[in-house]
Formats: C-alpha cells, structure tokens, sequence
C-alpha cells in the first residue's frame, strides 16, 4: 500500500534519481516511485561514458569550449563551467560508491568521441550506464532512509494552491488500478527523456516524457524541446528489430576509437560534410548519414572497424561485438550497418544549475530538465555528467530549503474514480500511440520544414483532443496516461521547432537553412496557463 506522506519523492530512479536520493537521505525519508524496476531506463543502457577532465593535458577550458561549439550559440556559459568543473570530483564519487571504470595501469582509461578536442570520456568499458546504475542501486537499497515504490505510475503532480508548490503526486498502482494520492514536501523530476515519442529510439520503453508532461500540465516553464537529437550510429539489421523496438546503439566510443563511415559503395563520407570528419559532433553526422541514405537511395550507411582488430574490438566493446555477432555481424571483417534513431531530449523543464523548476517545491535532474549545459546539441557524454553534477547540488538546494521553511504539505483529496478502459477503448490506445509515434518520425525528424510542421501541429492537436476526451470516459491507465504523456511531447516538440525560424544544432528547417543570432540566438521558452 502506499503512503499516504512523504519528506521527498523522488520520481524516477537512473542516476539523477539515485544520486539525488543518497545524499537527500542523509537527513530527510525519501521514497523514489518508478513505473518498472529501478534498473529500467536509460541510465542502464548509456555505452559510452563519463566526460570530465582528467588527463593530464586536458582543462577545463577545453572540455567548455567543446561544450560549447556544440551548443551552437545556445548553451549557458555559466551553467557549463559549473558542471564541468565539478565533474571530476562527481566522477570519485561514483568511484567510491563502488563504480568500477576501466583503467589502463594506475590511471583511469580515458576515451574519445565527436565533438571532443581531447581523451576525456571515464567509461567501464561499453557498459558504463549498467556499471553505475548497479553501484547506485546497491547503496540505494540498503539505505535505510530509502523506499523503492516499484510498478507504480505518476498520474499527475499536486500543486497546493494555498501556498503555490508542488507538494506530491497521485500515484497509480497498475496492478489493483488504485490511486492515491501521496504528499512531499519537495518532488523530484528524475524520469529521463521521451525518445518513446519517436518510431525508432534507443531509449527503453519507460522513455515516455512523462516529467515533462507533468511539469507542462503544472504550469511549469519548459525550454528548447525542438532539440531532440537523434544518434547517427544505432544498429540497422532488417527483420531482427521490429517497429517500435529499442534500437541497439552503436557507441560514440566507437568512432572515437578510429571506427570510419562509409556508404554502401565503401566511400568515407565523412569529410565532405565537417574538416572534423568521423569526429564531428551527432549533429553534423547524424544529417550527414541521412543526407547520405536519401541522395543515393540507401538503406543504411556502415561504420567501419575492420582495421582495429579482433582483440582491439573484443577488449574495448565486448557489449557491441557480441550483439552483433548474435545477429550475425563479426565486426572484425564487416562493416556494422548503421542508421540514426532518436536518443536524446536536449530540452525540457527549464531548470537552474540547482535543478529549481519555476514552481516552488518542484525540481529536475538528468535528461528530463534544461539547464542550459547542452544548448541546440548536446556534445557527446555530457549527459551523465550533467545528472550527476546537477542531482548532487539539486540535493544540496534541497536539504537548505527543508532546513529553512516549515512546510507540511496538505493531505490529497482522492481523485474521482472512473470505469476501467474497454477492449475498445485499448486498441484506441495501440492505434494512437503507433500513428502519434510515425507522425513525429515522418513530419518531425531530422529534417523538417514549415509545411510539415504545420500539417504535425494540425493532426497532433487532434489527437490531443482524443486523449484528453478519452481521459474523461473511464479510468487512468498507465497505458492512456503514457499515450497523453507522448501526445502532450510531441506537440511541444512541434511548437518550439514551429517557433523557431532558423536552423541551428538539432533543429534543421530547410525553408530557413541558415543561422540566425539576433533574432534567435535564445531559448525557446514555452509554458501552459493554469
């Protein structure tokens, strides 16, 4: 059964989540409510690593201008020197919780990816999201402060009006269709991104946006979701992955390790987009392969590693080189088949360094929020340094605030009951939720123009309509809440890239092809009116 109060919930459990809640629990009882088991989310599943400066002819001022050219013109200088200076530091944190990275003798192994002028990434071999998340679980289960509420879905966030904070949840329990409604006197945000809002995706299946949902129907300010940024190297095998499965991701690691893109005629392509070729941020080669599969009428481009070796691929990326030999692939004499795929949301829930939302009591960590640190493209494993550095100072903005105000949330009136969806009213559900999920690939991708935003905007504002009606004639599913949580997404992801007449980062039009600083060199800022 669940509680009827809380100090902190905590929604969400990867690393933003966790980190968050091992240092909150020190002092306050945090309850961390995830829809699927704690290890299901994109924590798990991050191959690559860590960046942080810890090489010797690294700097910080390095590891920030990188950020920075890859932000084109949209990150928040303060917000990235911050994060970036305190990575090395969140780094031995995790090293001292248990994470066990890959060395090389006495000294961290470093590796390189696009967009990097230097070895920066700590990584545990191709695994490093599975190597963090199961170091963080551990300490998270056997601390005492700590209660996994695990299965149950966040409906919606609890705005006391009275004072104007966020002060809890209502929470499904999908097993007996209960709902309760649970007090805290401060909610984190910690439920990841929302590549589920796209076709193809490397996210799991929980990647459903619903932080960003819940913080839009809020109130809250919401920033820069027309940046979504789509991996230009996933697993292409026809036939092994269906539609609307997670796709295999192929490691930024990779190419930092000297893997080559070709096409299908063996040509490097590469240079004849960026000087950087195969080390060009996701941004540039994410377009480039595209524009390579539609020109010559390909199905895929191949990233070749051929020339590092067997013992070379197997020591590096154990991970990889066995799923594709599963799947019938040595990448040790074939070229992997690639194409991109959604993986990453660079907006969000606009946030502050400190994870502070614009609504008292609410914050956001990891790829659910934006704090300025990724601008129009995040540069490659800047994403978990991002949830660390801004979970831990979140928690520490969190216990100052608990120690200050004496705040004891109201208890949640219980929200009205409604009758259960029919067969009917699901196959609604499935229909929706795969037409709401080709619309955004097909109108909304990584190519886009004015008439297809539009037409996007025309037909998901009536799917909007439908999840919203629906929602009025029986009870909330996790399934229907999740389908109105991709809708409510895709529609913001629609009216930022609509706002924004320009191209730059992840958003490319090409009715407007060109860079435009002085009338767009600033967030897209969006909120709903409660």
């Amino acid at each position: 059964m669940l509680p009827k109060s809380t100090d902190v919930m905590v929604i969400g459990s990867g690393i933003a989540g966790l980190c968050f809640s091992l240092k909150v629990a020190r002092k306050h009882k945090v309850m961390i409510v995830t829809k699927q088991e704690p290890s299901e989310g994109s924590t798990n599943y991050a191959q690559g690593g860590i960046a942080s400066v810890l090489g010797s002819e690294d700097t910080f001022e390095l590891h920030i201008k990188d950020t920075l050219k890859a932000g084109a013109g949209l990150c928040n200088p303060d917000v990235v020197r911050t994060i970036v200076s305190e990575g090395p530091a969140a780094i031995s944190d995790l090293a001292t919780m248990g994470v066990q990275f890959s060395r090389q003798g006495d000294e961290l192994a470093l590796g390189q990816e696009g967009g990097h002028s230097m070895r920066r990434i700590v990584h545990a071999q191709d695994r490093t999201g599975y190597s963090i998340e199961k170091a963080l679980l551990e300490k998270a289960r056997a601390n005492p402060n700590i209660t996994f509420h695990e299965g149950i879905f966040a409906l919606d966030l609890y705005f006391d009006r009275s004072t104007g904070r966020v002060a809890g949840a209502y929470l499904l329990d999908p097993n007996t269709g209960e709902v309760t409604g649970t007090s805290a006197r401060v909610v984190l945000l910690a439920t990841g991104g929302c590549g589920r809002v796209y076709v193809y995706t490397t996210n799991p299946d929980v990647a459903t946006g619903d932080g960003i949902a819940m913080a839009w129907n809020m109130g809250a300010l919401i920033a820069n979701c027309e940046f979504m940024q789509f991996h230009p190297t996933t697993l292409y095998v026809p036939g092994a992955i269906k539609e609307g499965d997670r796709i295999f991701l192929i490691s930024e690691a990779v190419r930092g390790e000297g893997g080559i893109l070709i096409n299908q005629a063996g040509e490097a392509f590469m240079a004849k987009y960026d000087e950087r070729k195969d080390l060009a941020p996701r941004d540039v080669v994410a377009r480039a392969t595209d524009d390579q599969m539609k020109t010559r009428g390909d199905k895929c481009v191949y990233l070749d590693v051929t020339h590092l070796g067997r013992e070379r691929l197997i020591s590096r990326f154990p991970t990889i080189y066995n799923r594709c030999l599963e799947l019938g692939i040595d990448i040790a004499t074939q070229p992997i088949p690639v194409v991109p795929a959604a993986h990453y949301m660079c907006g969000g829930v606009k946030t502050d360094v400190d994870g502070h939302s614009s609504v008292p009591g609410l914050y956001a960590a990891g790829e659910v929020g934006c704090t300025g640190m990724h601008g129009a493209n995040r540069l490659a494993s800047n994403s978990l340094l991002e949830a660390m550095v801004v979970s831990h100072r979140a928690a520490g903005a969190v216990l100052r605030e608990l120690a200050q105000i004496n705040y004891e949330p109201p208890a949640i009136l219980e929200r009205h009951r409604k009758a259960k969806p029919s067969p009917q009213d699901m196959a609604y559900i499935s229909h929706d939720w795969r037409a709401v999920r080709r619309l955004m690939w097909d109108l909304v991708g990584i190519m886009r123009t004015d008439s297809r935003l539009k037409i996007a905007h025309e037909r998901i504002s009536i799917f909007l309509r439908d999840v919203n009606k629906s929602l009025d004639g029986f009870n909330e599913s996790a399934d229907l809440m999740e389908l109105r949580n991709i809708i409510i997404v895709g529609s913001l992801i629609i009216r930022c890239a609509m706002r924004r007449k320009e191209s730059r980062g992840l958003h490319y039009n090409t009715d407007h092809p060109a860079r435009d600083d002085v009338n767009y060199g600033r967030d897209t800022v969006i909120f709903k009116t409660i």
